[in-house]
C-alpha cells in the first residue's frame, strides 16, 4: 500500500476491509456496461454505518471521489469507477435489522440482495413486491439508487413506493435519518424521495425501512405469439380490461433466439415476431374464464396468433425464463443498450415512430427489443458485430441515441426509465429534463456534497 492516503485511511478506520489487489479493482470497479476501463484507487467495504461515515470524512478531506457500490448490475455506468476513485462496497453490510408486524416494515443494511428480501418478508408470510431477474445479485441500496422498476410495476409500481424509510450518508459524513416510517409525515421536503433515484450522487444509502404487502394472489402465466407489432397495445388493452394484471412483458423473435441458444425450451412449434408474457390473478373459476375470453378475443381479432397457459408452477417458471433469461443472454455480444419510457397514453406513436427510426439507422445491425410495456418502458439492444471496433460501434449507436432522445423529447418521455443515467446517458439528460431543472439538481447536490466528492461524472457533469 504506496499510496500515503491509503496509510491515512487505514489509521483513521482500523476496522475497514480495503482491498487493492488489480483482480479486485477490476471487479469491483466495474458494472454490467464494460464500456469503461476500471481504474479505482481501492475497494472499501465497511462493515457498520459508523464506517461508512468516516471514510466519507476521510475521501472529503483528501479530496477522493468515491463512487457506492452495491451488486452493480446498473446497465448505465453509474457503479464505475474509472479515475481513480475510491469504490466504497455495501456487500459486507448486507443483514436484516428488523422486522415490524405492525407496521409491515422490514428493515435492512443497504448491501443486502433483493432475493433475500424476498425470501424474508415470505418467511414472515408477506411479500416485498419489486422484482426483476437480477434479484439473486442486485441490492437493495441499488435498487434505491436507481428506483428500480422491475417487471411487476404494472401492479406494484417502482422501488419508491416501497422505501418507508431510510438512512443516508451524505458528502460531508453526517447521517440522516429519513422519514422513520412515518405514513403520513407533512413536515416539510421529503428528502427521502430526493435521495431515490440519485444515483449516488446525493448520499449514500446505508440503511432502508421496506413496505411489505400481502402476497400476490394467486396467479397464472400466460404466453402470447402475435404477428406484428403494431397489435401490441390492443392485446395489453384487451387483456389490461378483463384482468387484474401483474405483469405484462413483450420480447421479439431476436429476443427468444438468443434465450433458447442460452438453454430455454422452444414454446410452439413456429416461431413468430413479437410474444407477450403476461401474468394474472387466477384464484377461481371467473378469472379463469376471463382470461380464456381475453385470449380468444386477441384471437378473434387477428392480434394473438397462438398461447400457452401455463398449468404448473414449473411450467409458468419456463414461460419466465423467456423473458427474464434476455439480458443474460445477450451479455456476450455486448450490447448497447437503451432504457426508455413513455407515458402508456403515448406508446403506439412512440413504438411506430421508434419502430421506424431503428430500422432505417440499423439497418446492419441486430436490434433485440424487449420491456414492460404495461407501463411504458422500452429496452433496446444493438449487438455489437464481431468485427467491430467497440469505439467505432458505440459511436455509431450514440449518434442514433441523438434523434431517439429528441423523439423522446417530443412525446414528453424519459431517455431512462429505471436505469439511471450513470455515465451513459448524461450526455441526453436535458431531453428528458429542463435546464432550469438541472440547475435546481446542481445545486441540491452543492448542498448534499459540497466538495463534490460521492459518484461524481455520473447524472451531470458539476
Amino acid at each position: 500500500m504506496t499510496d500515503p492516503r491509503l496509510t491515512d485511511l487505514v489509521q483513521a478506520v482500523p476496522a475497514l476491509r480495503l482491498k487493492t489487489e488489480p483482480s479486485d479493482l477490476e471487479h469491483y470497479g466495474r458494472d454490467w456496461t464494460r464500456r469503461w476501463t476500471p481504474a479505482p484507487l481501492a475497494i472499501a467495504l465497511p462493515g457498520t454505518v459508523e464506517e461508512v461515515q468516516a471514510v466519507v470524512r476521510w475521501a472529503s478531506q483528501h479530496g477522493v471521489a468515491v463512487v457506492p457500490s452495491g451488486g452493480r448490475t446498473g446497465l448505465s455506468g453509474g457503479a464505475v469507477a474509472a479515475n481513480g476513485e475510491l469504490v466504497l462496497s455495501l456487500e459486507r453490510m448486507n443483514r436484516v435489522l428488523d422486522f415490524n408486524a405492525v407496521d409491515r416494515t422490514l428493515t435492512v443494511q443497504a448491501g443486502i440482495a433483493l432475493e433475500a428480501v424476498h425470501n424474508t418478508a415470505r418467511d414472515h408470510g408477506l411479500a416485498y413486491p419489486v422484482d426483476f431477474a437480477s434479484r439473486g445479485s442486485c441490492s437493495i441500496g441499488g435498487n434505491i439508487a436507481t428506483n428500480a422498476g422491475g417487471i411487476r410495476v404494472i401492479r406494484y409500481g417502482n422501488t419508491r413506493e416501497w422505501i418507508a424509510g431510510m438512512k443516508v450518508v451524505t458528502g460531508t459524513g453526517e447521517l440522516l435519518d429519513l422519514n422513520r416510517g412515518l405514513i403520513k409525515n407533512s413536515s416539510g421536503y421529503d428528502l427521502r424521495h430526493l435521495m431515490i433515484a440519485s444515483e449516488g450522487t446525493l448520499g449514500i444509502v446505508v440503511e432502508a425501512s421496506l413496505r411489505l404487502t400481502d402476497p400476490a394472489p394467486a396467479s397464472n402465466v400466460m404466453l402470447l405469439a402475435l404477428p406484428s407489432f403494431e397489435v401490441l397495445m390492443q392485446v395489453f388493452s384487451a387483456f389490461r380490461e378483463r384482468l387484474q394484471l401483474q405483469a405484462f412483458e413483450f420480447f421479439t423473435d431476436r429476443a427468444l433466439h438468443h434465450v433458447l441458444a442460452h438453454g430455454a425450451q422452444k414454446p410452439f412449434e413456429e416461431m413468430h415476431p413479437y410474444y407477450v408474457v403476461t401474468e394474472f390473478a387466477s384464484g377461481d373459476e371467473v378469472q379463469e374464464a376471463a382470461a380464456m375470453a381475453a385470449f380468444e378475443a386477441c384471437m378473434d381479432s387477428g392480434w394473438v396468433s397462438d398461447g400457452v397457459v401455463s398449468q404448473s408452477d414449473a411450467q409458468a417458471a419456463q414461460l419466465w425464463r423467456l423473458r427474464e433469461a434476455i439480458t443474460e443472454a445477450l451479455a456476450p455480444y455486448k450490447p448497447y443498450k437503451n432504457d426508455v419510457s413513455v407515458r402508456i397514453s403515448a406508446m403506439p406513436a412512440f413504438l411506430e415512430e421508434t419502430q421506424q427510426l431503428l430500422g432505417k439507422a440499423y439497418p446492419h445491425f441486430e436490434v433485440v427489443w424487449f420491456g414492460h410495456i404495461g407501463d411504458g418502458n422500452l429496452h433496446i439492444n444493438v449487438l455489437k458485430p464481431d468485427d467491430m471496433d467497440n469505439a467505432e460501434f458505440v459511436g455509431q449507436c450514440e449518434q442514433v441515441t441523438t434523434l431517439l432522445a429528441a423523439s423522446l423529447q417530443k412525446h414528453e418521455g424519459s431517455i431512462s426509465a429505471e436505469h439511471g443515467i450513470g455515465l451513459v446517458k448524461k450526455g441526453y439528460l436535458e431531453s428528458t429534463r429542463s435546464a432550469a431543472e438541472i440547475e435546481v439538481m446542481r445545486g441540491i447536490k452543492r448542498v448534499l456534497d459540497p466538495q463534490g466528492i460521492l459518484n461524481p461524472g455520473k447524472l451531470f457533469d458539476v
